[in-house]
C-alpha cells in the first residue's frame, strides 16, 4: 500500500485500519468497543456535573477528579470520530492535516491524564501526612495554577510533533496501524529521515509519562514512610484505604500501554486483530474504568448520585 515514489507530505492520504481479518463483521465487533466509549463520556459527564454542582465535593481530591474525568472526555472526543468512520461509514480515508490534528489531542490528553494522575498522588500525600492543613496547603488557586500548569506542559511538549511531521515526506497513500493516528506510526511511515522527530518523541515521552510514572512512585514511597510512622493500625488502614482508588486508576493507565508496547515487540505481527483489540482498549479502557472505581470506592460520589436520583424521583412525582 506504501510506496515512497512519488512522496509528498501535507497532501498524503492516510488508511485507517479496523481489526485485520475480520472486515467482513468489523461492525458487530465494533458495536462492544462503542458502547464502552459512549459509556466513558456518559460516566465522565456525570463526574463531572455531580462535582461542578455538589458543594461537599469542592475538595482537592474531587477537583483533582474533575480534571481527570475533562481529559478522559477529550481523550474520548478524539479517538471516537474515527472509530465511527472507519466502523460504521465504512471510510479509511484521512488527510494529513486532519490526522496530524488528532494525532496532537490524543497524545496531548494523554499527557494531562498523567500529569492529573501525579497530581492526585501527592494530594493524597499530602492528605496523609498532614490532614489538618489539608484545604489549606492545597486551596482552589494553587489547584488551578496546577492544572494551567499540566495543561501547559501537554501543550508545549506536543506542539513540536505536528510541526515537525510536515517537513517530512510521505507515500500519497499509507496505511495506518490503528483506526487512528499516533506519533510513532506516522513516523515509520514516512519516506524521509525521522531522526529528528523519533528524538523528540522520545524526549516528550520521557518528560511526560516517564517523569510522572517516576514521581508517583515517589509519592507512594513517602505515603508508606508516613503510614508506617502511624501508631494505630486502624489509622494506618484507614490512611491506605483512602490511596486505593488513586493506585487502581494508575494501574489501568500504565499497564494497558506496557502490554501493548509488549505485544508490539513480540506478537503484533502473529495476531494483528488482538494488536489492534489492545490498541484500541488502551485508550479506551481508563477513560471507561476512572468513573466506576470513584463511584465504587467514593462514599461522597455515591451520596451525590444518590442525591440527584432522588431530587429528579421528587420532582417528577
Amino acid at each position: 500500500m506504501s510506496s515512497c515514489n512519488n512522496s509528498t507530505s501535507v497532501h498524503s492520504t492516510f488508511l485507517l485500519t479496523g481489526f485485520p481479518g475480520l472486515e467482513a463483521s468489523q461492525h458487530w465487533v465494533s458495536i462492544p468497543i462503542n458502547l464502552v466509549c459512549v459509556t466513558s463520556i456518559v460516566g465522565n459527564g456525570i463526574i463531572l456535573f455531580l462535582i461542578r454542582t455538589d458543594p461537599a465535593l469542592h475538595e482537592p481530591m474531587y477537583i483533582f477528579l474533575s480534571m481527570l474525568a475533562a481529559s478522559d472526555l477529550g481523550l474520548c472526543a478524539s479517538t471516537f470520530p474515527t472509530m465511527v468512520q472507519l466502523f460504521w461509514l465504512g471510510a479509511r480515508e484521512l488527510p494529513f492535516d486532519l490526522c496530524a490534528a488528532q494525532m496532537f489531542f490524543i497524545h496531548a490528553f494523554t499527557y494531562v491524564e498523567s500529569g492529573v494522575l501525579l497530581a492526585m498522588a501527592f494530594d493524597r500525600f499530602i492528605a496523609i501526612r498532614d490532614p489538618l492543613h489539608y484545604a489549606t496547603i492545597l486551596p482552589h488557586s494553587a489547584m488551578a495554577k496546577v492544572g494551567a500548569a499540566i495543561l501547559a506542559r501537554a501543550v508545549l511538549l506536543n506542539l513540536p510533533a505536528p510541526v515537525l511531521l510536515r517537513r517530512l515526506l510521505f507515500p500519497q497513500m499509507s496505511e495506518l496501524s490503528h483506526c487512528y493516528c499516533l506519533h510513532c506510526d506516522l513516523v515509520g511511515l514516512a519516506c524521509s529521515d525521522t531522526w529528528v522527530n523519533s528524538f523528540v518523541g522520545l524526549i516528550s515521552i520521557l518528560l511526560s509519562l516517564g517523569l510522572d510514572s517516576s514521581l508517583i512512585m515517589l509519592s507512594y514511597v513517602l505515603i508508606l514512610r508516613t503510614v508506617l510512622a502511624i501508631a494505630a493500625p486502624e489509622e494506618r488502614l484507614k490512611a491506605l484505604n483512602t490511596c486505593v482508588s488513586h493506585l487502581c486508576i494508575v494501574f489501568i493507565f500504565y499497564l494497558p500501554k506496557l502490554g501493548l508496547s509488549v505485544l508490539h515487540r513480540v506478537e503484533k505481527h502473529s495476531y494483528p486483530a488482538l494488536a489492534v483489540l489492545m490498541a484500541n482498549l488502551h485508550f479506551l479502557v481508563p477513560p471507561f474504568m476512572n468513573p466506576i472505581v470513584y463511584c465504587i470506592k467514593s462514599k461522597q460520589i455515591r451520596q451525590g448520585l444518590l442525591k440527584r436520583f432522588q431530587q429528579k424521583r421528587v420532582d417528577v412525582s
